[in-house]
């Protein structure tokens, strides 16, 4: 008798957290809170407690349906690299029929969810981005082109969108503006990570500005984006939507990313490539903490003032 017959709750466990592991949670949960930020700017009285909730599980579940779709499609990939090659697709431990019924799953439920609680247009947007994650980049531009992270980067940049639509209803210019910073934010934070996995997808085959145009040309592209980001992260200071805290955020953590994408590109520690791919995940949070605090704290004391 097998072990899995002897242990049916554990199998049970394992599966579970095999599937949960297709997910990708950390990076859900990463697009989630850029998701809240564009729910919380958004020009609203009252909470509207069920797009908001609705939101944030619908939002997730197209995420999570992209990022398991995104494991069946890499699974040959994922077998050749280090950094992957455990991922429960590319051990078999999940077979891809399975995977694809998971992923399915979980797409039709979140688009539902979102159609039905919140309302079309944010259902739309969020299965598109899901499409042009799963499809348009994992299966086309990741294989085809060393551009594959510049233009498969707007599928990425949308939770801001997103979350502004769930409770709106509608599109205008801040949450644009949002989904810009991440577009712009996505190259050298992946680059970065590129350049330090470069024997990886190398051996995968897969063509990373790294392993097509080499490690010095792409340092020098994540020096040029870096630059780029800091340009649009003021943006939103610039238009007038955006007060003082942000952008004294924006131009400290801006700062501080030139620094680390500098030490890349003089190769002054080993682990500059690593540790500037680290650093842009926290940018991202810190950044989008700060329109958080902006919203709240700096006009709150721009109306005490001016009421004064």
């Amino acid at each position: 008798m097998s072990d899995h017959a002897l242990h049916p709750v554990s199998t049970l466990r394992a599966l579970a957290s095999d599937l949960f592991e297709m997910t990708k949670p950390k990076v859900v949960l990463l697009m989630l809170i850029t998701a809240w930020v564009g729910m919380a700017l958004a020009p609203l009285g009252a909470v509207p407690w069920v797009p908001v909730l609705a939101g944030t599980v619908g939002i997730a579940l197209l995420a999570a349906a992209g990022a398991a779709f995104n494991h069946i499609l890499d699974q040959h990939i994922d077998q050749k690299m280090a950094r992957t090659h455990r991922r429960p697709v590319a051990t078999g431990r999940i077979n891809p029929t399975l995977g694809f019924s998971f992923a399915t799953t979980l797409t039709v439920s979140g688009f539902v969810v979102l159609f039905v609680l919140t309302n079309p247009l944010t259902a739309w947007l969020t299965l598109f981005s899901m499409v042009g994650y799963a499809l348009v980049y994992t299966a086309w531009l990741k294989r085809s082109t060393p551009q594959n992270i510049v233009i498969g980067g707007l599928a990425g940049a949308m939770p801001p969108l997103l979350g502004w639509t769930a409770v709106t209803g509608s599109i205008t210019g801040l949450p644009l503006l949002l989904v810009l910073i991440i577009f712009a934010w996505t190259p050298p934070h992946f680059w970065a990570l590129a350049i330090h996995r470069k024997d990886d997808y190398a051996k995968a085959n897969v063509p990373m500005m790294p392993v097509t145009h080499g490690v010095e040309f792409t340092r020098i592209q994540v020096w040029l984006y870096t630059w780029l980001l800091l340009a649009v992260s003021m943006l939103p200071v610039a238009l007038g939507a955006m007060g003082g805290i942000y952008a004294a955020a924006a131009l400290i953590l801006g700062a501080r990313f030139l620094q680390w994408s500098f030490r890349l590109l003089r190769g002054q520690r080993v682990d500059a490539a690593w540790a500037t791919f680290k650093f842009s995940i926290t940018y991202l949070l810190y950044l989008f903490l700060a329109l958080l605090a902006d919203r709240f704290l700096w006009h709150s004391v721009t109306s005490l003032i001016s009421g004064s």
